[in-house]
């Protein structure tokens, strides 16, 4: 369900995920007019304790999902690790936005590099990374400092390797061997580190 018009005063927004970024959301929203509802697993999420109303669920617990998109007008998500299939469930019911192309494009870091470029944006050098060899390879490409990314799942500096120098090729192994969310991309730095 796509709906586009204005959302009126009083309307309901609903925000899946309850961290920093929905309590900024929600503060931003009460002078606006507009009441803001949390989906979210944690009960001590930041955006709890500043939101109109709250339901602490499970991303795929459709009955609870069910119930939180008939008590909103719309709904967004505040970060791009909120399962696919949770935005999927939803549109049934509301508008959510961004949309589901939007999210799958942003879970993925290949994927949206790859689209920020076919479009014009220009973003730093990246190679896909699938093991060792790749890894060394991109290396001799790219040049150092560069930084390992898994293409999913990272967030807030989570699933990342910042490489300096050769002395931390190792750390960034242990994160190509123990990643369990699939391949990593490497991505060059867009300024370089000062001395």
């Amino acid at each position: 369900m796509q709906n586009n018009a204005p959302l009126a005063a009083n309307s309901i927004i609903g925000i899946l995920g309850g961290g920093q970024l929905a309590r900024m959301l929600s503060l931003a929203a009460a002078p606006l007019g507009y009441n803001v509802c949390i989906f979210c697993p944690e009960k001590s999420s930041p955006a709890i304790d500043v939101s109109h109303s709250n339901i602490v669920a499970a991303y795929d617990d459709e009955v609870k999902l069910k119930q939180f998109a008939q008590q909103v007008d719309v709904i967004t998500y505040e970060f791009e690790n909120i399962p696919a299939k949770t935005i999927e469930f939803l549109t049934q019911f509301t508008t959510v936005s961004p949309n589901l192309k939007s999210l799958k494009t942003a879970q993925d870091r290949l994927v949206e590099k790859d689209y920020l470029n076919a479009v014009g944006t220009q973003t730093a050098p990246y190679v896909n990374i699938t093991s060792h060899n790749d890894l060394d390879a991109a290396i001799t490409k790219l040049g150092l400092p560069a930084i390992l990314k898994t293409r999913t799942m990272g967030y807030d500096g989570k699933g990342q390797v910042a490489i300096r120098n050769t002395d931390d090729i190792a750390e960034a192994r242990k994160l190509i061997s123990n990643n369990k969310h699939g391949d990593c991309i490497l991505e060059s730095f867009i300024v370089k580190f000062c001395a």
